[in-house]
């Protein structure tokens, strides 16, 4: 049977912006930043990094009670954007509902709030009897999936992949290829999470999280740049609703984008460290996928998250490949490092790029760093035409993930 081809005809987004696609290209367009000192951070011992990248403004109250008691912050998030897709794409309830829809939505972890909550609470009298029933439904780790599934009334499958910065990639990687095997003609695909302290702490154990620019939060992350000094942590979400190119002409839907390649690899050499080879053939294998060159490629948008280690390899695999010419940038210089959600986000982003043909900058990039050269980096707002993208997220854990999307044509 062959396969069918895969469109993109829905997208939401909460970002440290605010709620909206529209929203989030806005800010990307005039170089707007999200990072913000969080005096949370200053109250606790050994954490040296003081900023981080919220989401503003949103409000869980638009979520009937019936569901929204089961949902930590970043199933609230999810829900949100998920309704917001599901209304872009033009669906009724009855064609979510109806048994050929499907939830691919990824976390890191359960809420870590709610975790923190609840051991704070038992640990006083090591007792239960104060907990709610609601808590461990913020908690599993297909929170966000289940969250949305029930909201809706979805009732095909529900997948929540689980690889901390790439599990957005590979969570419409995976939905992608549902479709396209015919098992469903709808998924809802991305990923959400929220910020905890002790995500920071992470990364600022390791020595991978930005501390000197704490009086200066606009001035970082810097991928790419020579004065990065390591990540900045976000939170927020990405669902984009991904579809059977038959089912979208039958409805004669808009079609934002295609889905022509994917590809998801394992580094064994360093559970921490990322390896340019390994990279490089993840890309490779995307390209191999979508059934095209490297020649075919016009635009990279790197995860390049503002890391010694990670930008130099991220770097030195895309050179491998393309080698100076293809226009590359990364937008966590603005958002922030989403964790589970920056892969949809950043996809959408790039959807949009393709659409407006504006490619963005790298912001913060203001002297590259020869390790990550030569590359063809994006230094400001670029007026051109990209009929072809490849997006890519690479996580702790040696998780690589690669997506090529394009414009649509028949």
């Amino acid at each position: 049977m062959p396969l069918k081809r895969v469109v993109i005809t829905g997208m939401g987004a909460i970002t440290p912006f605010g709620r909206g696609v529209d929203t989030l290209m806005n800010a990307l367009l005039r170089g707007d930043s999200g990072v913000r000192i969080h005096p949370e951070l200053a109250d606790i011992r050994g954490i040296r990094t003081r900023v981080a990248a919220l989401v503003p403004g949103i409000d869980p109250g638009e979520i009937p009670r019936k569901y929204r008691r089961s949902m930590s912050s970043m199933s609230v998030f999810a829900a949100l954007a998920a309704g917001d897709a599901i209304a872009q794409a033009g669906l009724s309830g009855e064609q979510v509902r109806g048994g050929r829809f499907g939830v691919s939505i990824g976390s890191t972890i359960g809420s870590p709030r709610t975790t923190q909550a609840f051991f704070d609470d038992f640990r006083i009298d090591n007792s239960v009897e104060r907990m709610k029933s609601g808590i461990f439904f913020q908690i599993m780790n297909h929170s966000c999936a289940a969250n949305v599934a029930h909201m809706f009334g979805i009732t095909g499958r529900t997948v929540a992949a689980a690889a901390a910065c790439s599990t957005g990639a590979l969570a419409v990687g995976y939905g992608s290829e549902m479709i396209s095997m015919g098992k469903l003609d709808f998924m809802l695909c991305g990923g959400a999470d929220e910020f905890h302290p002790l995500t920071a702490a992470t990364f600022d154990i390791m020595n991978a999280a930005s501390t000197r620019f704490n009086e200066s939060p606009g001035k970082t992350p810097r991928p790419f740049d020579r004065d990065r000094d390591g990540v900045v942590c976000a939170e927020g979400s990405g669902i984009l609703l991904l579809e059977s190119l038959d089912s979208a002409l039958r409805r004669n839907a808009e079609i934002l984008a295609e889905i022509v390649g994917f590809a998801s690899t394992s580094d064994p050499e360093s559970i921490a460290n990322p390896n340019a080879a390994s990279i490089a053939h993840c890309m490779h294998q995307a390209l191999l996928d979508a059934g095209i060159g490297p020649d075919g490629i016009d635009y990279v948008n790197a995860h390049a998250t503002g890391t010694e280690l990670g930008d130099i390899a991220e770097s030195e695999a895309i050179r491998s490949i393309f080698g100076d010419h293809v226009p590359t940038s990364s937008l966590k210089g603005n958002l922030g490092h989403a964790m589970a959600a920056s892969g949809a986000i950043e996809l959408e982003a790039s959807v949009e790029m393709m659409r407006r043909e504006t490619l963005l900058p790298t912001h913060n990039l203001d002297h590259v760093d020869p390790l990550c050269a030569p590359v063809a980096h994006v230094r400001e707002n670029t007026l051109r035409r990209v009929d072809t993208v490849m997006k890519n997220n690479f996580a702790l854990g040696g998780v690589n993930s690669s997506l090529i999307i394009r414009r649509f044509r028949q």
